[in-house]
């Protein structure tokens, strides 16, 4: 039975890189698609992608993947709108859900690894979220336990999940994903990566 889904938050527009970075090739897949590799791998674990802008581009590539698909129409209004609708339908589809992991497509170097880091983690430590630690910060990929899914549901505009790791920093532990400090923002950031 499924404990923990995980929801890829793929709606935005790319602003400044001009393109949609869900689509960017990096070692011969989509940045998007290798996101939802990387988290089918992770047993049991439902995967929901929210997708937005560039809907008809991306539904092609998610077409020939497992993962469960969201429309956001409400995208432009920021990430708080995704992660709502995200877990709305994971909740609805996996009643039974217990933690829920947020995370993104740009971030090239995640691997089903730190998704069980996470879990583990969350395990172990006996807090209520489990961040990603990177460059001095926490970020996604991030663990909420089901204590947290009305909060996440009722943030708003561009607030996203680090407003409730700082609102809540007692119950918050993380895990080491040092190169999640790498994400493609720029058409410079994806230059760099794909020229290492």
């Amino acid at each position: 039975m499924a404990e923990t889904g995980i929801i890829i938050l793929a709606a935005g527009n790319s602003s400044r890189l001009g393109k949609p970075k869900q689509l960017l090739q990096y070692n011969s897949y989509t940045l998007l698609r290798n996101t939802i590799i990387q988290a089918k791998l992770l047993p049991d674990s439902p995967v929901i992608v929210v997708t937005g802008a560039y809907k008809k581009n991306i539904d092609e590539e998610l077409a020939t993947t497992a993962a469960k698909v969201v429309y956001n129409p409400e995208w432009e209004t920021g990430m708080a709108s995704s992660i709502a609708i995200g877990l709305q339908q994971l909740r609805l589809s996996n009643p039974q859900i217990k933690t829920c992991i947020f995370t993104v497509c740009d971030q090239p170097f995640l691997t089903a690894q730190v998704f069980k880091n996470l879990t583990d983690q969350y395990k172990t430590s006996g807090r209520g979220i489990i961040a990603s630690a990177y460059a001095n910060t926490l970020g996604t990929p991030v663990l909420f336990s089901s204590n947290y899914f009305e909060k996440l549901e009722n943030l708003s505009g561009h607030e996203g999940a680090r407003k409730l790791i700082q609102l809540y920093k007692d119950d918050v532990a993380f895990v080491a994903f040092e190169k999640g400090a790498i994400d493609i923002d720029t058409i410079e950031d994806y230059n760099n990566l794909i020229s290492q």
